[in-house]
């Protein structure tokens, strides 16, 4: 991302993304339910407290989501939110999405389906969206089953290109 760019980070917990993005000069807004683990970065950040599974989206813009140039999620599943954090990619805004998948039942916590990623379900979501790398499979230490996309909403004069085969981590 470019210095300035307007960074989106979801269920954002302790924000480190949210530091991590602002140390790279860029603009960012961390939401989450609980912002007690945030307050120090009040000075870097916008951080705003919604519960984001039981209320209206709060980041609305003209009836639109707001746009930003990078939408992060990690560790994170709500599937009703998913449409509309991809709406909330503005052209040319990348999508970084990581969570627990299926397989991860059989290794720990989560386990119940509601918070595991069916194979390819991220691939399903970006169908609209450039696909720049897409992975699903086992990561160590801990040892978890994981999906993971880096996706590109195109410039609204570019068409999508095909979504390409998926690769195991």
């Amino acid at each position: 991302m470019p210095p300035g760019a307007n960074v989106l980070d979801v269920a954002c917990g302790s924000g480190r993304h949210v530091q991590w993005f602002a140390d790279r000069g860029a603009t960012v807004t961390g939401i989450d339910r609980d912002l007690g683990a945030t307050q120090h970065l009040n000075a870097v950040a916008t951080l705003v407290q919604a519960d984001i599974e039981n209320q209206a989206w709060p980041l609305m813009h003209d009836d639109a989501p707001q746009p930003f140039d990078a939408v992060v999620v990690t560790n994170y599943l709500w599937r009703p939110l998913l449409p509309t954090l991809v709406a909330s990619l503005a052209p040319g805004g990348v999508l970084l999405y990581e969570t627990f998948a299926v397989g991860n039942e059989a290794l720990g916590r989560p386990s119940r389906a509601d918070f595991l990623l069916k194979v390819g379900e991220l691939l399903e979501v970006c169908r609209d969206l450039h696909t720049v790398a897409y992975e699903h499979g086992v990561l160590q230490n801990p040892p978890r089953f994981v999906q993971r996309i880096a996706a590109v909403r195109p410039p609204q004069s570019s068409p999508v290109h095909p979504t390409p085969k998926a690769y195991a981590l």
